[in-house]
């Protein structure tokens, strides 16, 4: 057996075995197989799919591909994990906040995906903020401040460090099994006992539809039942950015100012939904009311941001941005979009904007390009919101006039306006767990 006909049996639609699936990812791990036949398998994947045996092979394969953590943090590891989105700062919120309230925050985090943002790559933007750390500094760390978010290290789930780099920039990154195996196999390497996920449906997200979306949410479930781990997933919209703040240092902003109390909105309600869920697989409260007013409690008093003050001197970055958001990283170009027409903003082309940040420098278009952690753009308007000629849709912080002037029309066709006035976004639409789904209200 080897890698040609292991691409030859996927390319023809064949399930793959245990042994196949081993090989491929061995060859990842270890640097035996090449990038161009690992992206070839990746894409004979995409197109032709892993049914449930074969997706849960490649999981626990890549989760065994380097060491397997058994964090000692004196209480239950949880971790969250967010399928991607734009404008999601959701674990820099969370994070912190359940923390806070006991809980033991265990967080291997990755970069930027295709047209959705990296949690790396927004605490990077953070003065002196280290995020690749030593296991043993990494749970010390988690153990003494609560909780910690790092990059994910060689010696852990290594063949998904080579996978998911390659799925950026090979568009394989909307693949139920290439996400389920990746999501979790971090997770389960990373000594997580309880998962909550957090899966985006919507035209910003990897999955557009909420059937598709719900699929993507049973079948990591499923899987981390079956490993032994108290697992959850949210299903919540992305329809249009989640915060207002879209780009590394805007983001990071936008979480100190909720964390602060100076802002609020659907990343605020998102991010205390999910930490909500966190305490709860953590066995920290026992409903989801008990769990809400312990989050509001930490967010009210301030024991929040001081948190996320503890996590980043921990990791040896400047904590003083969180009383001073003047010191994160600043485009030179601050220039508005404004709106051309009267109407109502019915609808946002969410991968559109998302695509619009990449191109402006705060993601990346090749495995090699550096991100600008200053530039972005703050949407001003939301979905529902009545706008006239002039008013400013969105302001974008640049590299350069060039590039302004760029994104400004990438950013107006995105954007649908209707005479009628159109309904908001929904956030929130489902809790999926190993028991069933149950539809929320939002």
């Amino acid at each position: 057996m080897d890698i040609l006909t292991v691409l030859e049996n996927k390319k023809q639609g064949r399930a793959l075995s245990r042994e196949e699936i081993d090989l491929f990812v061995r060859g990842a791990a270890d640097g035996s197989i090449p990038d161009y036949q690992l992206a070839a398998l990746l894409m004979a994947i995409r197109l032709q799919g892993m049914d449930a045996r074969e997706t849960a092979d490649l999981t626990l394969a890549m989760a065994n591909s380097g060491d397997m953590l058994v964090p000692q943090v004196d209480g239950v590891p949880v971790d969250k994990h967010s399928t991607g989105g734009v404008g999601d700062t959701t674990t820099l919120v969370l994070a912190p906040l359940v923390a806070a309230c006991g809980g033991k925050v265990l967080k291997m985090s990755g970069r930027g995906l295709g047209h959705t943002g990296g949690t790396l790559d927004k605490l990077e933007s953070i003065p002196g903020m280290k995020i690749a750390l030593p296991e043993e500094e990494f749970v010390s760390i988690v153990r003494r401040v609560g909780c910690a978010v790092v990059s994910q290290s060689a010696q852990l789930a290594p063949a998904d460090k080579t996978l998911y780099s390659l799925r950026d920039v090979t568009a394989t990154v909307d693949s139920i099994p290439l996400i389920v195996s990746s999501i979790l196999s971090k997770k389960f390497a990373a000594g997580a006992k309880a998962i909550v996920l957090d899966v985006k449906t919507g035209s910003g997200a990897l999955m557009p539809t909420l059937e598709a979306s719900i699929d993507l949410a049973k079948a990591m479930v499923d899987i981390g039942a079956h490993a032994g781990r108290s697992i959850a997933a949210v299903v919540s919209g992305m329809e249009e950015p989640l915060g207002s703040h879209v780009g590394n240092a805007l983001e990071v902003k936008e979480a100190i100012d909720i964390l602060a109390g100076r802002s609020a909105g659907p990343l605020k309600k998102v991010s205390l939904f999910l930490g909500a869920q966190m305490l709860i697989a953590s066995g920290i409260a026992d409903t989801e009311e008990k769990a809400l007013d312990m989050l509001n409690q930490a967010l009210d008093s301030g024991a929040g941001l001081r948190k996320l003050k503890e996590m980043i001197t921990a990791q040896r970055g400047d904590c003083r941005v969180c009383d001073d958001v003047n010191l994160l990283p600043k485009a030179p170009v601050i220039y508005p979009v404004r709106a051309r027409e009267s109407g109502y903003l019915s609808h946002v082309n969410g991968t559109a904007l998302g695509l619009a940040a990449q191109r402006m420098g705060a993601g990346r278009m090749r495995k090699e390009d550096v991100i600008d952690p200053a530039v972005g753009f703050v949407m001003e308007k939301r979905i529902g919101d009545f706008v006239q000629p002039g008013d400013v849709l969105c302001t974008l912080h640049a590299a350069s006039e060039e590039s302004a002037k760029d994104t400004e029309q990438r950013i107006l066709s995105a954007l649908s306006f209707t005479k009628e006035p159109a309904p908001r976004a929904r956030l929130l639409y489902a809790l999926v767990t190993p028991q069933g789904v149950r539809e929320l209200d939002d």
